[in-house]
Parts: C-alpha cells; structure tokens; sequence
C-alpha cells in the first residue's frame, strides 16, 4: 500500500475505532436515560440493519466505501437509534402505566408508527439535495446523501416492523418501573404510613 492508497487504509482503520466509540457512546447514554439494559439492547439491535441497508443502497447506485459514506455510516447510526428510542421509550411509559407487554408494545407500535414516519420523510428529503448535487465537492456530498437516503429510507422498515418484536422478546427481562420510579413509590409509602402513625397517636 504507498500513496492515497495507504491514506486510504489508514483512515478507514480509525473510522473502524470510531464506528466502535460512536455505538458504545449511544448504548451508554441509552442505558442512564432508560435505567436499564432491554430497552438499549432493542434500540441498539437495530442499527446493524440500518448500515446494511445503507451500503446496499451505495452499491446500488454505484457507489464506493469511501471516506464521506463512512462519515456517513456514523451519522445514521444515531439516526436509526432516534427513530428506535420513539418507540421503545413509548412501549416503556404505556406498560408502566399496567399494560402487558403485548399490548404495550402494540400500542406503541400503532401510536408512534406516524412520527416515525414523519422524521424518516423529513430526514430522506433533506438528504436528496445531497444526492442530486452537480459540481466541485459533489461526489464527497453525494457518498453522504446516499448513506442517509437509501440507508434511512430502507431501514424504516426495520425500525416498525423489527423494533416491536425485538422488545416483546426481551422486554420480559426487565421490570417496566425505573429506579427512580419505583425509590419514589418507597418513599411515598413510607410517608403514608407515617402519616396514618401521626394520626393514630394524636387520637
């Protein structure tokens, strides 16, 4: 390897690191909002299929593995984990409020299946100008656009269709109350019987 094609080598090894930190940093973050490892480990499954889908669309449409469509492969990865956390946080909140996780996951599906859609419009669209771009810079912009574009496009499906049934199966692992949640229903116990305590001892 000598020249842009060691360059090239090079770059697509720390890309390799940075894909690395860039899913490890999403999984963590995901795991301090949720306060557990199922509702993470669901969003996260996911993402694999996104970039699958991503560099089935840069091939067919004659692309190459580039350093922009990598730049683009990070991007989505959060892109994908977004339209995920719609859902899953939603099946979360509906089997906290009694539902079974069938029903939960269900009405989630159905409830969120809109925005999802919305975002995955809007975030398509925005990447076309990418796509149909002319001129100086344009392959760089257009390796990106179709990353995004047929890679979020294609995934969609992915996201309403496989999200759902990856929680069903591994939402049973987890309980459906936070730890916050569930120290706050301690304490308000607690407080009651106190109060009902106090009661009884001014009588």
């Amino acid at each position: 390897m000598q020249g842009e094609a060691e360059t090239l080598e090079e770059s697509s090894n720390e890309l390799l690191i940075t894909y690395g930190f860039a899913i490890l940093i999403v999984f963590l973050v995901l795991v301090a909002q949720f306060e557990r490892f199922s509702s993470p480990v669901v969003v996260m499954l996911v993402v694999p299929f996104g970039l699958a889908a991503a560099i089935f669309a840069v091939f067919f449409t004659g692309g190459s593995l580039n350093i922009y469509s990598q730049i683009g492969f990070i991007l989505l990865v959060g892109l994908m984990a977004k339209n995920g956390i719609l859902l899953v946080e939603f099946a979360d909140q509906l089997r906290r409020e009694g539902q079974s996780i069938r029903d939960a996951v269900f009405n989630a599906a159905i409830t969120r299946a809109r925005p999802i859609v919305m975002t995955v419009i809007s975030t398509v669209l925005g990447a076309l100008p990418l796509v149909l771009s002319s001129g100086a810079g344009s392959e760089a912009r257009s390796a990106i656009g179709w990353v995004v574009f047929g890679g979020l496009g294609l995934a969609a499906v992915f996201n309403l269709f496989l999200t759902p049934v990856l929680y069903a199966a591994l939402a049973r692992f987890s309980n459906a109350g936070t730890h916050h949640e569930s120290t706050l229903a301690d304490e308000m116990n607690e407080a009651n019987v106190m109060v009902v305590a106090n009661e009884k001892a001014q009588r």
